[in-house]
Parts: C-alpha cells; sequence; structure tokens
C-alpha cells in the first residue's frame, strides 16, 4: 500500500510518518464499516425482495455507520494532498507562491476542522445530555458523536502537519 503512494506526499519525518499510519488506519476503518454496511443493505434489500421483512432500521444504522466512514477518510485525504485544488491561477505560478497558498489553505482547513471538533465535542455531550436515540431502533445517538471526536482530532493535527510543511516550503 505504501508504495502507491507518490514521494512527494509521503512524509520522511517521524511525525509525519506517525500521522501517515494513523491516517492509514482510519481509513482502513472507515473501509471494514463502509463494507459492513454494504453488505447490511444488500441483505437487507434482499429480506425485503424475499419477506418483504428488511432488517430493521437499516437506514438508522446506515445513517450513524456513514457519519462514521466520512470522518474516518478525512485525515487519509488530507495526508495524501487529495482535497480538490483549483489549481486554474497557480498551474504556472512559482512553486513558492503555490506553497505559500497551500499553506495558507491548510491554516483555513485546519481552523474548520478545530470548529468542527469543537461543535462535535458540544453535540455528542448534548446527545448524551439529552438521551438522544434513533426513532425505529432507539438506539442512542451520542456514542457514535463521540467515536468521531478522535477522528476529527486526528484530522485537526494532519490539517496542523500539512500547513507547517506547506509552510516551510514556502520560505525556503
Amino acid at each position: 500500500m505504501a508504495e502507491a503512494i507518490s514521494q512527494d506526499v509521503r512524509p520522511t519525518d517521524p511525525v509525519g510518518r506517525a500521522l501517515m499510519t494513523a491516517s492509514r488506519w482510519a481509513a482502513l476503518f472507515g473501509g471494514v464499516t463502509l463494507c459492513a454496511l454494504a453488505v447490511m443493505t444488500l441483505v437487507s434489500v434482499v429480506l425485503r425482495w424475499l419477506t418483504t421483512r428488511p432488517i430493521p432500521g437499516d437506514f438508522e444504522l446506515v445513517q450513524l455507520g456513514m457519519a462514521l466512514v466520512i470522518f474516518a477518510f478525512l485525515p487519509w485525504c488530507h495526508m495524501r494532498k487529495g482535497n480538490v485544488l483549483v489549481d486554474v491561477f497557480t498551474v504556472r505560478a512559482p512553486k513558492r507562491l503555490t506553497a505559500a497558498l497551500d499553506a495558507f489553505g491548510g491554516v483555513l482547513y485546519c481552523a474548520f476542522a478545530v470548529l468542527l471538533l469543537w461543535r462535535m465535542h458540544e453535540s455528542a455531550l448534548d446527545k448524551y445530555d439529552f438521551e438522544e436515540t434513533t426513532m425505529r431502533l432507539a438506539l442512542p445517538v451520542w456514542p457514535v458523536f463521540a467515536a468521531i471526536l478522535p477522528l476529527l482530532a486526528l484530522l485537526v493535527a494532519t490539517t496542523v502537519y500539512r500547513a507547517v510543511s506547506w509552510a516551510r516550503e514556502a520560505s525556503r
């Protein structure tokens, strides 16, 4: 798997390698969760077709699982420099300028990730305090929000790391 990562993306320092490894594990967790949701959906559809009785609350389980999946992939995407870029104006710009713009974008992304982490933390506390549950299965919702928090913390760490590395590149 590491061979698929281009050299300009693969960190060489210990912090970058640790973040890349943690992000890879988070993405693997997201992939396994996504596959489990796909299998559950398939089974539910087949049961609905055969018996007119799908898996009860399948849509709730997909909803909660997809929240985990989305946040699990964000750190890996950022570490791989996989975010969508519009470089029509910077395609011929000097490397230092593009690195400075990347650093600025990285700082903005970091601020957004910190905001998400803060608000998700507050949401998890609210959902716990008010004992919010899903409608059909009456599953508590707060554990999913709590499970998203370390994934968002990892995203914050990756955005800080990438912003600093792009700022160093711009200063060279």
